[in-house]
């Protein structure tokens, strides 16, 4: 039975690297060694923002990318 995944986040607060299992990924989280408070994010990106501007960034990358698939299927 494999056991829990996790990624490295940096504390805002202290600055220490901190391993957080996935399953916490946008969820706030309080630093073990500080007691800071943030929100736990991946910071390869691979995971959908859960801040309003985030999720606005995520929305124009995808009107980015139809844009894109339009201009391809006009024929030339």
């Amino acid at each position: 039975m494999a056991g829990p995944t996790y990624f490295a986040q940096e504390c805002p607060t202290c600055g220490r690297n901190l391993q957080i299992r996935i399953e916490y990924l946008g969820k706030n989280v309080v630093c073990q060694h500080c007691g800071g408070e943030f929100e736990a994010l991946d910071p390869s990106g691979s995971e959908y923002p859960t801040s309003a501007s985030g999720m606005a960034l995520l929305q124009r990358a995808n009107e980015l990318l139809e844009t894109v698939e339009r201009h391809r299927s006009i024929p030339r």
